[in-house]
């Protein structure tokens, strides 16, 4: 069988298993004598992409199909998969001072294939946005940038592509909305953030609390003074209860000792 042949053998093959049942007809099928005893390697089956944006990876089966339908040899494999290389923006805020880190890839994708990609980071100084046209060239040899510290000059968006060294086919691309803010325009200050309206609900509800913690403690209180009296009053009846047993007692001996005179 010529190359030509063994070719056109393996696309019918490839093709007459992914044919729907409802398309074989009843008729008889002569099969040539050259794809008799031919077999094709085609994909069985594939899990879906790692990532939603990016490049991933994917797990195929695939197996040998001879003319009778059977399958043998079949292996499985990870392959490259790129289903969108746009991955939109990620928003951060940090203090003034703090050291912080922004990074293409994650914790997922950092391996050995790493080496494999070039790094290319652009920013846009002092505003959010995905204006392609608003970006300077940044430089970074690494798909990480470090600010330690970050200073309010950092700010902006930063925009990192990801390229295969090989081929320089875009793969990925990120944005980093960067706001960095002075420690001091920080306040922690509950109230003084919170409206007219708020403060109102606040006092109200502040006022509730304390009336439902006063109402316990009456409760509670009440309660006390229910078990102590009971107590005493279980006590003074048990006294009183003895003491007449024993003036009983002694009443019943005395008047035998006085019949028996």
């Amino acid at each position: 069988m010529t190359t030509t042949e063994t070719s056109l053998v393996l696309r019918m093959l490839a093709f007459a298993s992914f044919v729907p049942l409802s398309m074989v007809h009843d008729e008889p099928v002569t099969i040539p004598k050259a794809l008799r005893n031919a077999t094709a390697r085609v994909s069985i089956s594939s899990t879906s992409c790692s990532v939603t944006c990016g490049l991933g990876y994917k797990v195929e089966e695939t197996c040998e199909v001879g003319p009778d339908g059977k399958r043998k040899d079949c292996t499985k494999r990870r392959l490259d998969c790129l289903t969108n290389w746009i991955c939109g923006m990620r928003h951060f805020t940090v203090l003034v001072g703090k050291p912080f880190e922004l990074s293409c890839l994650t914790s997922r994708e950092i391996g050995p294939e790493t080496q494999s990609f070039s790094y290319s980071w652009r920013l846009a100084r002092g505003i959010i946005t995905t204006d392609d046209a608003l970006f300077m060239p940044f430089k970074a040899p690494s798909f990480i940038i470090k600010l330690s510290p970050a200073e309010e000059y950092d700010a902006g968006t930063y925009r990192c592509d990801v390229q295969l060294i090989k081929s320089y086919k875009l793969v990925k691309r990120i944005y980093f909305g960067l706001r960095v803010i002075p420690g001091r325009l920080v306040d922690l200050n509950f109230d003084q953030s919170l409206t007219e309206g708020q403060k109102l609900e606040n006092e109200n509800q502040n006022q509730q609390n304390v009336t439902n913690v006063q109402e316990e403690r009456q409760s509670w209180r009440k309660r006390v003074v229910i078990v102590f009296t009971l107590g005493i009053g279980s006590g003074v009846l048990g006294g009183i209860l003895l003491y007449t047993l024993f003036y009983c007692l002694l009443k019943k001996g005395s008047d035998h000792d006085h019949a028996d005179k």
